[in-house]
């Protein structure tokens, strides 16, 4: 299957009023997060059967998707590299890894970030040396530092706490919203795998932290315990 024939594909179901409740969805405006960003109104789930269809694209393909201007043309891309990821031997994996963080600036959206970080990057790193997302996290790009933090998922679905923990107190004071949420949505992961684990961290942080994340962290407690943490 040849490139012509995946964006024909891509024109057959896009949709033009889609297209534009998705630039507002996405903040696409001027200083918004998703600015210059474009749509052609494709659902996720077309994405995927697409993304399905051309699931054996090489990398040279695969680049030029992540270079498009269009993001489900992205979307697809990062979608295929999940495929890939996760039928691949180990040496195929640390090649579409690599791949994964030449393209980070790529994965330029929150929903970008979230369908692959843990699925590929998160993953990968599972017994390994997790200092890339140390370095991730400290980095000057958006998502590069969301990408860090979803990333750490991976470890919470094993049980290893350490790793979202450590991420989080890098990016605990963070003043971006989308890194709020995505610290906030990970700390509340980590509770519900050791509760104590997340309260541990929120007694040292919740007078201070931005209360974006902390009420995502603190959505499973009950009313009073929801209560004493915010009004901290």
């Amino acid at each position: 299957m040849d490139f012509f024939s995946l964006e024909k594909d891509f024109a057959l179901v896009s949709d033009s009023q889609k297209a534009i409740f998705l630039l507002r969805f996405f903040k696409t405006g001027k200083g918004q997060y998703g600015e210059g960003d474009v749509f052609l109104g494709i659902t996720v789930p077309e994405s995927w059967k697409i993304a399905k269809k051309y699931k054996a694209l090489g990398f040279l393909e695969l680049q030029k998707l992540l270079n498009s201007k269009f993001h489900e043309y992205r979307l697809v891309a990062l979608m295929i590299l999940v495929l890939q990821f996760a039928r691949a031997d180990e040496a195929k994996r640390e090649k579409i890894v690599k791949f994964y963080l030449k393209n980070s600036k790529r994965v330029n959206n929150w929903d970008l970030v979230d369908l692959s970080a843990h699925k590929i990057l998160g993953e990968y790193l599972l017994g390994k040396d997790w200092g890339i997302l140390v370095r991730l996290a400290h980095s000057g790009n958006i998502w590069e530092r969301r990408i860090a933090m979803v990333s750490s998922f991976a470890f919470i679905q094993k049980k290893e706490l350490k790793v979202p923990v450590q991420i989080a107190e890098i990016l605990i004071n963070d003043k971006h919203d989308l890194i709020q949420k995505a610290v906030g949505w990970m700390l509340r992961e980590v509770g519900k795998k050791d509760q104590n684990v997340e309260e541990r961290f929120l007694k040292k942080h919740y007078k201070t932290m931005p209360r974006t994340a902390l009420r995502y962290a603190i959505e499973r407690f009950d009313s009073q315990k929801r209560l004493f943490y915010m009004k901290g």
